[in-house]
């Protein structure tokens, strides 16, 4: 040992002794971890950062003291997550935030109108205040929020940590390694959690790992009785002399989270059914159906604001508001789902990464590798000019042309307003001028506009399917060797156990496995020794042929890092553990398939919500709104034309009640974003009910529903659009002559 790390040693224990018999200790130096430091910033969002930022800036401006019991329950949060603020900075932001947005929010609505000589828009100063009072709550509740989210994605991997712990103490009765092998091969958040424990006792804020794992504990009573109840027993265990009472406690310890888990998991089941039944009605069924309303309500409010200004107000509600309650109510769900199995997102690993890209081989030596945002926004541009092109060519004065002799179906068909008492001459009736005209209300706009939609939902579909489709393969090649590696493990072991190497069982078991995924796994470890001269860890391990490059499965490299530490007791020792590694795997998988049937039901509806119903429903509402604001607009117009000599004041009063309707072409992209938001909301929310917190996945099933949700919906609303505008033009040719 070094000087100065004796020194260091000798003056720690100095202190203990002068702490035992009650002096202050000579120097109490502040011991940080920079390890841990590091660890949390890499594993941070960025977004999390900036929310601390925000919430130590504000407390410095504005200081405030939290109700106490509020602070402590927030306090509880902000431990959880690790955040580094304070109850009263949480407070001091919102308030700021809230007081900014509605301050702000109001000053732009009015100013903004007024700098283009039209009316202050007293609808978004309402708008808002309404928000400014919603986020004050919000960005209270906001760190719970986090909280939620972070036990979320730790609770998926409950049964990993301790199936991990377990294995590593069947061969090794030892906590502060097992932790430490369970924090190797888990994924963030609780892998930082589990090292937590260990640095908490390196800078000595505990003195021991079961006062630390204790604390640590005590955060997870309320929510996951089974998981500490499942450490307890785990430690238990070193505190046995007999050999066959301490594996007898690991197995009680995994038995006991592997039932917790399905009878939590049966509980949610059939608690879920309400909720997504209330969701489905309040986010899509009936904000759908209310669009039929729309047009007429819009119609008959008159001709005080322009189709435009009608439209931003609709965006409003649909395109934010709905949206923003449904992503609610969503995740009030997902926070209440327990611990279950959630999958790893392999496309975070330095081997993988580049398969995230779009890969095109030049010759053997050379890949172009292409970001898939290349494609979406080339795809996205080319939507947004071909869907806006009416707008463009009326502002270039390009003259409107007809698809049918009586002139009624156009491209693009600008019509003017309906004359009010306010109304000037020229902005009005027949005499309104070129500029002043509103729409564009022809069946050409309408189906130029689905082509926008089509073009948005399809270049975020086809970004989040170039993203995730070569990852998902590497994964589900990796998950079918993690299912049949139980029976793989079962025969290394009784090979181990016959008194063989490793090497040559390796050798004998993929010769058996032959045309497997584990016989390709083998195969690969066995060839590394054999031919490249590698040793058994090398082979299994090494960063660039090592056989876990091809099969990148935490579960596989736990196995067979077990089997490198094990092996060096004995092939007796290592047989053991191979065999009980084989056991659990099967366990798991077992009440991972009940689990599966389990939500079986609730998946598949929500699925059929997302690629059939939702987009069906809404592509046919928006031929009958089509239709209708197709009518009322051709009757605005032959009224208006009618009353134009006249000074009848019953036709007059008629008028200024009944405007002109919303053009299709604006009405069909809110309510085509809309469905995109809706899609979008649904499929994280039913990808995290099946999967939990599972990034990867969670991209793969977005790419898919997007595009065929996105094109479902287009092709039925342009069908239906086409159709009953014929309908429309049919039944005013025959009614109005």
């Amino acid at each position: 040992m070094e000087q100065d790390e004796y020194q260091k040693l000798l003056e720690k224990y100095k202190d203990k002794v002068k702490a035992e018999f009650g002096e202050k200790a000579a120097t109490a130096p502040q011991v940080t971890s920079k390890e841990y430091a590091e660890f949390k910033q890499e594993l941070y969002p960025t977004r999390y950062s900036l929310y601390e930022k925000a919430c130590n800036l504000s407390e410095s401006i504005l200081k405030l003291k939290p109700d106490p019991a509020k602070a402590v329950a927030q306090q509880k949060n902000i431990d959880t997550c690790h955040l580094n603020i304070t109850p009263g900075g949480v407070t001091s932001f919102a308030i700021l935030a809230a007081l900014f947005t509605i301050v702000v929010g109001s000053l732009v609505s009015f100013a903004i109108p007024v700098l283009f000589g039209a009316e202050p828009m007293f609808f978004f100063v309402i708008f808002f205040l309404v928000v400014g009072i919603c986020l004050l709550f919000a960005l209270q509740n906001l760190p719970s929020f986090i909280a939620t989210s972070w036990r979320m994605k730790a609770s998926n991997q409950m049964v990993q940590s301790i199936f991990y712990m377990v294995t590593y103490m069947r061969h090794t009765s030892n906590l502060e390694r097992a932790i430490e092998f369970a924090s190797d091969h888990l994924e963030p958040p609780l892998s930082l959690d589990f090292r937590k424990i260990l640095w908490d006792v390196e800078t000595q804020k505990f003195s021991t790992v079961k006062d630390s794992a204790e604390a640590y504990l005590m955060t997870w009573k309320e929510w996951d009785k089974e998981f500490v109840e499942a450490f307890h027993l785990v430690e238990s265990s070193l505190y046995e002399s007999v050999e066959e009472r301490r594996i007898a406690l690991l197995d009680k310890g995994l038995d006991v989270i592997l039932t917790g888990t399905y009878e939590n998991m049966l509980h949610y089941a059939h608690n879920l059914k309400s909720p997504m039944t209330m969701l489905h009605m309040l986010g899509v069924i009936l904000p759908i159906l209310g669009l039929v309303v729309l047009p007429l309500v819009v119609s008959f409010m008159g001709s005080g604001q322009t189709p435009l200004i009608t439209a931003i107000y609709i965006s409003v509600l649909y395109n934010i508001s709905l949206p923003i309650g449904v992503y609610y109510l969503g995740r009030m769900i997902l926070s209440k789902r327990p611990a279950g199995y959630g999958a790893v997102d392999i496309g975070e690993k330095p081997g993988i990464k580049k398969f995230r890209n779009v890969n095109i081989p030049f010759g053997k030596s050379f890949t172009l590798s292409i970001n898939p945002l290349i494609f979406t926004i080339t795809l996205m541009v080319v939507a947004l000019l071909i869907g806006f092109s009416p707008l463009i060519l009326h502002t270039l004065n390009v003259p409107d042309f007809r698809f049918n002799e009586a002139g009624t179906l156009k491209m693009l068909d600008y019509v003017c307003a309906p004359c009010i008492e306010t109304s000037a001459a020229e902005t009005c009736g027949p005499g309104c001028t070129e500029e002043n005209k509103v729409g564009p209300y022809g069946l050409g706009a309408a189906l130029l506009s689905v082509v926008f939609i089509f073009g948005v939902g399809g270049a975020l579909g086809l970004y989040y399917s170039l993203r995730s489709k070569n990852v998902i393969k590497i994964r589900q090649r990796t998950k079918e060797l993690e299912d049949e590696f139980s029976s793989a493990l079962f025969q290394l072991g009784n090979r181990l156990g016959d008194g063989l190497p490793a090497e040559i069982a390796f050798a004998k078991v993929a010769e058996t496995m032959r045309g497997t995924t584990s016989g390709d796994f083998f195969n690969i470890t066995e060839k590394n020794i054999t031919k490249l001269g590698m040793g058994l860890e090398q082979a299994i391990f090494d960063p660039h042929v090592g056989s876990l490059v091809s099969f990148p499965s935490n579960v596989i490299q736990s196995s067979m890092k077990v089997l490198v530490e094990s092996i060096k007791k004995g092939p007796r020792i290592a047989a053991q553990a191979l065999l009980s590694m084989s056991r659990y795997i099967k366990e798991i998988h077992r009440v991972e398939e009940r689990l599966q049937d389990l939500m079986a039901d609730i998946i598949s509806s929500m699925k059929a919500q997302i690629k059939f119903l939702t987009p069906a429903i809404a592509g046919i509402v928006i031929g009958i709104t089509s239709m209708i604001s197709t009518i009322l607009t051709k009757l605005s117009a032959q009224l208006t034309q009618f009353a134009g000599g006249t000074e009848v004041g019953g036709t007059g009063d008629l008028l200024s009640i009944f405007g002109i309707g919303i053009p299709t072409f604006h009405f069909q992209i809110v309510v085509g974003v809309y469905i995109i938001e809706i899609v979008y909301i649904l499929t994280i929310l039913s990808n995290g009910i099946e999967n939990g917190a599972d990034k990867l996945g969670e991209r793969y099933a977005l790419g898919k529903n997007l595009i065929s949700s996105t094109a479902l919906y287009c092709f039925i609303a342009a069908a239906v659009i086409l159709l009953f505008n014929l309908f429309a033009t049919a039944i005013l040719q025959n009614t109005i002559r």
